[in-house]
């Protein structure tokens, strides 16, 4: 990650790939992790993929909204300035399309075309999320002990009532002590 002055134009592209992002971001940031990660890694390079998984870790295990991803990448693309425009560019565009569609949407309650997309709205999203684990866990795991730390945790976090602070201390152990 870099911390290099803003010298170019990749303020300006981390403002376009965020705010883009931003608008697409229907259920949350997680649900555009594969093309955050495609534009990012693949396209403008700006981190590895490894990077970018340990981005989405911290992001994940720190308080407050998951989408502390985008500041982390910003900040690997153009150090702080990029973080502080990645993050803007990030929320801006879907506070405002938020508070517009939200007035719409408060107006069409009984709408038949409301509940239709409401209904078809959540299995969108639950694709989304799905994908977004997919390729973290693909840039993430790199062998069978990690592959199975991540199925095992997987399977604890949605068939039990676990704390997922513990599941992720003791995933966090074993990558420390170098089980995986």
């Amino acid at each position: 990650m870099t911390d290099e002055p803003a010298n170019d134009h990749t303020l300006f592209r981390i403002i376009t790939v965020f705010s883009t992002l931003s608008v697409l971001s229907i259920g949350g940031a997680n649900t555009v992790i594969p093309e955050m990660h495609r534009e990012v890694v693949s396209v403008h390079h700006w981190v590895t993929g490894s990077q970018f998984a340990d981005c989405f870790a911290i992001s994940q295990a720190a308080p407050g909204p998951s989408m502390l991803i985008v500041a982390l990448l910003g900040y690997g693309a153009k150090g702080w300035l990029g973080g502080l425009l990645a993050t803007i560019a990030m929320i801006v565009p879907a506070a405002l399309l938020m508070y517009f569609i939200t007035r719409v949407w408060q107006n069409a309650e009984e709408s038949r075309w409301r509940i239709i997309l409401q209904r078809g709205m959540a299995p969108i999203t639950v694709g989304l999320v799905f994908a977004s684990s997919y390729l973290i866990a693909h840039e993430a795991d790199h062998s069978w002990k990690g592959v199975l730390i991540t199925a095992a945790a997987a399977w604890i976090l949605t068939a039990t009532k676990v704390n997922p602070l513990i599941v992720m201390t003791i995933a966090g152990i074993l990558g420390a002590v170098g089980w995986v």
